[in-house]
């Protein structure tokens, strides 16, 4: 065990089976939307009233369950309440994780942002000033890719993150376009994990779950291959340039398209057909992916 931003590092999980018994965070229970660090807000002119007399508002947040307290990644907003019911107005901002604010005694509505997680509490300053904390549910989630027991470059996979629904694994996205290696914070709960490696069809899925003051570490476990496509005149030739290629299922699906002398495209384990047209001339052949295998399929032109 070792500790990273505040969490408790956990071991690495493989794949997972497909839909579990969720456990949501409040928010996303109620089907809100999730806060993320660093949104745009309305801007503020001063984190100080501006006139009358001040008292200091110190803040610091914690993770719900264990207490720890959270050192960096939050993003503070401090709202006003109004007489005439109006909507409250932002009146402070920081992301520092210990902030001091000095704001005219009453009745304020903090919140605290933490990734895609949040915590809000109402409290009422005096005179005398006032120390508080907000507790949030949350915890990180580091997602990697692998062929076998290689590790697969972070550059080459991209993760979506879904918050599953009855009957619906994939019910509402929540992280669309996490990067490997990237620590994503994130309520408590349970999470469907959608891993592409490449730009086609080698996809692995996962459930993982995310526990208060914890980091999980995740690995999806690809069985796919890189295959460099050419067009020759005999084995081992010459590829010929301005070759446009089309991989295709057994049944005939399009899986990719590309054109070049020799494209490389990643593809899942299993059966393809490759077809090749150059100069107006059209030629095939019937091919195999195994996982891990990087090879180069040739089709002959005749």
């Amino acid at each position: 065990m070792f500790k990273l931003d505040g969490f408790e590092r956990r071991g690495r999980l493989a794949s997972a089976g497909l839909a579990c018994a969720l456990v949501f965070a409040p928010m996303l229970a109620a089907g809100q939307g999730l806060p993320q660090t660093g949104a745009a807000d309305p801007p503020v002119e001063s984190a100080q009233a501006p006139a009358g007399q001040t008292a200091p508002l110190t803040l610091a947040a914690q993770f719900a369950g264990d207490r720890k307290p959270i050192r960096s990644g939050l993003v503070w907003r401090v709202l006003s309440e109004t007489a005439d019911g109006s909507p409250p107005r932002i009146v402070a901002r920081s992301s520092e994780a210990e902030p001091v604010f000095a704001l005219e005694p009453g009745t304020y509505l903090l919140h605290a942002a933490y990734g895609f997680a949040s915590g809000t509490k109402r409290v009422t300053l005096g005179a005398q000033g006032l120390r508080d904390q907000v507790a949030i549910s949350a915890g990180g989630l580091s997602l990697a890719g692998s062929i076998g027991d290689a590790p697969i470059a972070p550059a080459q996979l991209s993760f979506q993150v879904f918050v599953p629904l009855q009957g619906n694994s994939e019910g509402r996205l929540v992280v669309g376009n996490a990067k490997g290696g990237e620590l994503i914070r994130l309520p408590e709960g349970t999470y469907h994990v959608v891993s592409t490696y490449g730009d086609s069809n080698a996809i692995q899925r996962a459930d993982v779950k995310v526990e208060s003051g914890k980091v999980t570490d995740a690995t999806l476990h690809h069985r796919a291959a890189r295959v460099t496509l050419k067009l020759v005149a005999a084995a081992g030739g010459e590829a010929f340039a301005g070759t446009a290629f089309s991989v295709l299922t057994p049944g005939g699906d399009v899986i990719r398209e590309a054109i070049g002398a020799f494209p490389q495209v990643i593809l899942a384990e299993g059966d393809y057909v490759l077809i090749a047209r150059q100069e107006g001339q059209v030629h095939s052949r019937d091919f195999k992916v195994e996982s891990g295998l990087d090879r180069d399929i040739e089709v002959l032109a005749r």
